[in-house]
Order: C-alpha cells, then structure tokens, then sequence
C-alpha cells in the first residue's frame, strides 16, 4: 500500500513538472540595451506564434519569491499575434532581474544579459558561430511565470467580443552570455 501510494506521488509530480515544461506554441523573448549598461532603454518584446490560430498575448507575470517579500512583476502586453508569425512591442523599462539571488550573483560577475524568454536559447537560435568555446559560454537562470493569452477564432479580431483568457504556468529563463574581455 505504501509503494502504491509513493508511486502514485512520484507519477503525479512527474507528470505535473512534465507539464510544466511542455513547450507552449507561443514563444517570447524580452530584450533590453538596459541590462547592465546604465541606460534608460526600455523593454522589447518579441513573440513567435506557431500555432494555426491567431493569438493576443494579454500578460506575463514573473512570480517573484515569496521568502525574499518581494512582489511579483506583471507586464502588461496586449499583443495580436497573427498564425504562424511575428510580432513586437516596447515598453517602459520595468525591473524583471530584481530579488533573484541567481540573476544578481550573475550580473556582478563577468556575464552579460542576453535576452529573458520561455525556450531554451542555444546559439543556432541567435544565428551565432562558435569558433572558440573557451571564450564563449551561455549561463541560465530560472523564475516561474504565468502567461495569460487569448486564442482568436477566424471570425474575431481583438475588438469583437472578448474570448476566454487561457493561462499557463511555466518558465522562463535569463540568458546570460559572457562578456568580452
């Protein structure tokens, strides 16, 4: 009975983190010439949709952790992002690298944000030639998020009657590269 029940814990967690990570079909990443560099640039998003169907992309909040009363971090989007495509937008500078031990242990060090997304960045994605290893590398650090987004059906647009707002928790991760000496 024990064994059941361990079994059906470890299942459950298991699958509730394969959840977690399942790739979602819109994929974003924040930019900004901020990070690091003393400057009042403001935030880029850019966002990939690749499903069939045309999406809006109401909001990402960075849920912050709760140990370190810290707040969580909501950002505003309300982008339309058609099927299959891109889409952008800027914002305001809003502070996403604030009360995480692992992103302020990393920027002191000799690391350079590269971009905050939820897919995993490798340098095929960001068209990079790596000819030397030992003077390249790709850091990451983690928080939760939840993405809130509505799916559009043919016959609306993002004026007409408001669709269900969907959410999902997931991650998303800071990529740090390292600097040029």
């Amino acid at each position: 009975m024990k064994k059941t029940l361990l079994s059906l814990a470890l299942l459950s967690s298991a699958t509730w983190a394969q959840e977690l990570q399942q790739e979602s079909d819109l994929k974003f990443a924040f930019y900004s010439a901020a990070w690091g560099e003393n400057t009042d640039d403001g935030l880029r998003l850019v966002a990939n949709n690749q499903s069939a169907s045309d999406v809006v992309l109401e909001e990402v909040l960075f849920l912050k952790d709760p140990a370190v009363n810290s707040d969580d971090v909501a950002v505003a989007v309300n982008l339309l992002v058609p099927a299959g495509a891109y889409a952008d937008i800027e914002f305001d500078y809003t502070d996403l690298l604030a009360d995480d031990e692992c992103i302020e242990r990393t920027m002191e060090s000799n690391w350079r944000l590269a971009e905050i997304s939820n897919y995993t960045l490798n340098p095929s994605v960001r068209n990079l030639i790596i000819e030397n290893t030992d003077s390249f590398r790709i850091y990451q650090c983690v928080e939760t998020i939840i993405t809130r987004w509505q799916v559009l059906n043919d016959d609306q647009s993002a004026e007409a009657t408001e669709p269900e707002t969907l959410e999902k928790e997931e991650w998303i991760l800071f990529h740090f590269e390292t600097r040029r000496l």
